[in-house]
């Protein structure tokens, strides 16, 4: 570490190429294991909020239904984030290319573009920051703003919340348990107030919830 830093002229660059493509595959194991404690989290938050509305406990519902929402936006951010690590592994490996040609490291506007993203991740923000220092070093990325290399978040957009969670009370409880319950019916959309069969709906949506639970691991592992 300190001779990237201190020697970064005469370092390797293909021990330097190898040293960050093993510390990115790290960070993508890193953001693996949070996607997934993440969905085991929210599943135990959507079995509760599903108990909450059979007890028409409105408030309770309104709090856990923000959980789901803020859980599914950060599953979301987490996976662009996987992509970005994954662009910067194949660039790394175009960069192994150009030494043998060249011996020398070239700069690389996808890398430059992917790390810009990835110092904004609060979960690998400290990895990414150190990383970009050490490729700003070794000529692959150009001089970043500082305001950049802060990694600061931008504010969530509030006005489409209420509409999220909304959503999340419609497919969670309305969709799952039939009917709402009267005490959330002047939360959920119109339609979340038709009746249906409980339980054939309760099946229908539990095996729907198995699906798309599915569909989310494979995306997690492609």
């Amino acid at each position: 570490m300190m001779g990237l830093f201190g020697k970064s002229k005469s370092a390797d660059p293909k021990e330097q190429v190898t040293e960050w493509t093993k510390k990115i595959r790290k960070e993508g194991y890193v953001i693996d294991r949070q996607i997934n404690g993440i969905k085991r989290e929210e599943l135990k938050v959507t079995r509760s909020l599903k108990e909450a509305a059979k007890k028409g406990d409105k408030d309770v519902c309104m709090i856990l239904a923000k959980e789901v929402v803020h859980a599914r936006k950060t599953v979301t951010k987490l996976h662009t984030a996987k992509a970005n690590l994954n662009s910067v592994q194949l660039q790394m490996k175009d960069q192994l290319a150009t030494i043998k040609v060249t011996g020398a490291l070239q700069t690389s506007a996808e890398v430059m573009k992917s790390m810009q993203a990835l110092i904004k991740l609060p979960e690998i923000q400290k990895t990414m920051q150190e990383l970009s220092r050490e490729m700003m070093k070794a000529g692959i990325l150009e001089e970043m703003m500082e305001d950049t290399m802060e990694g600061l978040e931008g504010e969530e957009e509030e006005e489409d919340a209420q509409a999220e969670i909304d959503k999340i009370l419609l497919e969670i409880t309305a969709g799952a348990l039939g009917a709402a319950p009267d005490a959330l019916k002047d939360t959920l959309p119109a339609a979340a107030a038709a009746t249906v069969p409980a339980a054939a709906v309760e099946d229908e949506e539990a095996d729907d919830d198995l699906e798309e639970m599915k569909s989310r691991l494979e995306a997690l592992r492609s």
